[in-house]
């Protein structure tokens, strides 16, 4: 499930359409506000209830950063899931992420959840766009601390067109995707 349906969250839900995956998606504004969204996309974009895209195994969050805290509070237990963080940190200043990585701030919110970083890199307009550009596919950079949580995204990232280059541990590559990383905002292709 997308967690968000502004410019990151229906970027994503373009890429699921267009490469036929079916995915939820679910906003704090409710099944009619993205009738359209779903409309337009077709089958394999649902839109559902808050509630219900949280149960998915898999939850992308294409939320402010800020608001994750309140979506983590929507479950109980996290546990058996993988929380993709697709957020940036647009105005949060170093003090309030306390030295960590903003993925550390957000698995300590999904307590038992497996956290990964990826699709945050790119501009929300060339995330929409096919990922197959120039003769090659883009580079999506993935960052987690369980690796079968990190291969399992990975492969998505494949699956929706994008070339999946695993970076490590959210301590070591994902730092590499935070606010102010080299990696931020690079439209890179692989050959």
């Amino acid at each position: 499930s997308i967690i968000g349906a502004g410019n990151v969250g229906t970027a994503l839900a373009r890429q699921f359409a267009r490469s036929g995956i079916a995915v939820n998606i679910a906003n704090t504004r409710g099944v009619d506000s993205l009738a359209e969204l779903a409309k337009e996309l077709g089958d394999h974009v649902t839109p559902v209830a808050l509630e219900d895209a949280l149960k998915a195994e898999v939850v992308i969050l294409a939320v402010p950063f800020r608001s994750h805290a309140s979506v983590a509070a929507a479950l109980p237990d996290w546990s058996g899931k993988i929380v993709v963080d697709a957020m940036n940190t647009y105005g949060i200043s170093p003090d309030e992420l306390k030295g960590q990585a903003s993925s550390h701030v957000v698995a300590a919110a999904f307590a038992g959840a497996d956290v990964v970083k990826t699709f945050n890199q790119l501009p929300a307009k060339l995330l929409a766009m096919n990922p197959a550009a120039q003769g090659g596919r883009r580079v999506m950079f993935v960052a987690g601390d369980s690796q079968a949580a990190s291969g399992a995204i990975a492969k998505l990232v494949d699956d929706l067109g994008f070339a999946a280059l695993v970076l490590g541990k959210i301590a070591e590559g994902g730092l590499l995707l935070g606010m102010g990383g080299p990696l931020i905002l690079q439209n890179l292709i692989k050959y």
